[in-house]
């Protein structure tokens, strides 16, 4: 079990995001009899997806959505298969931006090269 400041501690994350993610329905911790919140591991396996999520870009909403899937299917299948989708998408939109950036190094490289061409002949009628 794990008390809120060490769970933002090992995740290196303050207690308000913690308490943020539970107010939208993303961790569901235990409480004592005084009102404390305590977590175990289902939470810390919870939090372990969020942190990943974000780090490869999903929205809040997109990490939510898999990580409540494990209480609906305990298998893990719609989670995993979630996962999949959405990591999907987002490889589609990297792909895409990444056709569009080569594109425009393209047109970088053209127009420095014109450039240059110009620079050179006004350079050499000096």
């Amino acid at each position: 079990m794990y008390t809120i400041s060490e769970l933002a501690k090992e995740f290196d994350l303050t207690t308000r995001t913690l308490r943020y993610y539970e107010e939208l329905g993303m961790l569901k911790p235990k409480r004592t009899e005084t009102g404390k919140r305590v977590y175990g591991k289902k939470e810390h396996a919870q939090l372990k997806i969020i942190m990943r999520g974000k780090k490869y870009g999903f929205s809040l909403v997109e990490i939510k959505e898999i990580v409540l899937l494990f209480d609906k299917d305990r298998t893990g299948i719609k989670q995993l298969e979630k996962t999949i989708d959405t990591a999907g998408q987002k490889l589609n939109k990297i792909n895409e931006r990444i056709k569009e950036l080569d594109e425009l190094k393209q047109d970088f490289e053209q127009v420095i090269k014109g450039f240059t061409e110009t620079l050179h002949s006004l350079k050499s009628k000096q």
